[in-house]
């Protein structure tokens, strides 16, 4: 086997991009233009994303919306990450396939097996994205514990752990412990990616974060502030921790919400439609109140009002205006020290088309990215 990575998230540009969520509705918002998940959209925008080269196509894992008795709700429609994954990489050829996987109600047997199936559909880009859990509802469903915030990183070191072993052992192994008890344990094929699968976390607690600093590949961060001057001690001290306390290099993703407008008119006019004149005031609600009571944040901390405000205009940071200054605005956050991105949209097959057409041109002169070649 070729030593050079297959996964193009080791790539050599200076910033990496993605797609984020679009096996669900990633928007608390009933305006006209959202796109409900069919897997027709998926496949659409995933071609999009993977003819121009982006390096990651990234779903979220959710099992249960937020709204509780109300099955309807569009919140609760979501895909399945592993059998969208092994969809997704048959029909793409180049971007990094992500799952995402709750460690608490998947076994890392099962997820260890699936993703070396994927990775072998996908020729070697296949990544895993973890993550300990937050929803109750989910929980609940399964009929298992929420465990205590920190307690969660324990559990998800454990279970990584484990993961790895399937991935590398040559031979059977026992394990037992308080969580696991794996008996003449095995997992055939190995993935093709040489050490397993490259794993990205969200972390954004002390205790998660200095889990994704020893644990992952890349962590993604949610930047506080609105500036590179406040963001750049964030992304230093994540980094500086990796590598004096775990001696490891890892990547520093963030995440970001895209409203591309003709003029910068446009583009507000549309955020003033979605976050409030269509917005979703009883889910917002309704997350609001489950973030602060699973992971402790105060309900009226300026943290919580904060995540509110970025929440009701999407997932992550807000890049509104067109192709010239969203362009702009990521050469910031590049040069405060981002190494890659994942957007969403309100509508990701308009959305991710006009990224490409506008936006990552301006980013190949700016010098952040290289055109893209497709493969054969």
């Amino acid at each position: 086997m070729s030593d050079q990575p297959t996964n193009p998230i080791f790539n050599s540009n200076k910033l990496k991009l993605g797609t984020f969520c679009t096996n669900t509705v990633p928007y608390m918002t009933f305006i006209p233009e959202r796109r409900d998940p069919t897997w027709e959209g998926c496949v659409a925008g995933a071609r999009i994303a993977d003819d121009a080269g982006l390096e990651a196509i990234v779903p979220i894992a959710r099992w249960k919306g937020y709204l509780d008795e109300k099955p309807d709700h569009y919140s609760n429609v979501v895909f399945d990450v592993f059998t969208w994954a092994a969809g997704i990489a048959q029909a793409t050829k180049y971007s990094s396939v992500f799952a995402t996987s709750h460690a608490p109600n998947m076994h890392p047997v099962l997820v260890a097996k699936q993703c070396a199936t994927i990775d072998a559909i996908s020729g070697g880009r296949c990544s895993l994205n973890v993550v300990g859990g937050w929803n109750r509802r989910e929980f609940d469903m399964f009929g298992i514990d929420l465990m205590e915030h920190d307690q969660r990183y324990v559990y998800l070191d454990e279970w990584l752990h484990l993961l790895r072993r399937l991935w590398t052992d040559p031979g059977e192994f026992d394990y037992q412990s308080n969580y696991f008890r794996l008996k003449q344990a095995i997992s055939r094929p190995h993935p093709l990616q040489k050490g397993g699968i490259p794993i990205m976390n969200a972390a954004q607690s002390p205790a998660g974060i200095r889990f994704s600093a020893k644990n992952s590949d890349i962590g993604l961060i949610s930047l506080q502030g609105d500036t590179p001057e406040q963001w750049k001690p964030q992304i230093e001290d994540y980094k500086r921790m990796a590598r004096q306390e775990f001696g490891r290099e890892l990547q520093l993703w963030t995440n970001a919400s895209v409203v591309q407008g003709d003029t910068q008119k446009d583009a507000d006019e549309f955020v003033r439609r979605y976050t409030e004149e269509y917005v979703d005031n009883e889910c917002m609600d309704s997350i609001m109140a489950t973030i602060s009571r699973e992971n402790n944040v105060p309900a009226d901390s300026p943290q919580l009002a904060f995540m509110r405000r970025r929440m009701s205009m999407g997932a992550g940071h807000p890049l509104v205006g067109t192709a010239q200054s969203i362009a702009e605005e990521l050469v910031r956050v590049s040069k405060a020290g981002i190494d890659g991105i994942i957007f969403t949209w309100v509508d990701h097959v308009d959305g991710v088309g006009r990224f490409v057409r506008g936006v990552l041109p301006l980013l190949e002169q700016a010098g952040l990215r290289k055109p893209h070649k497709k493969p054969v």
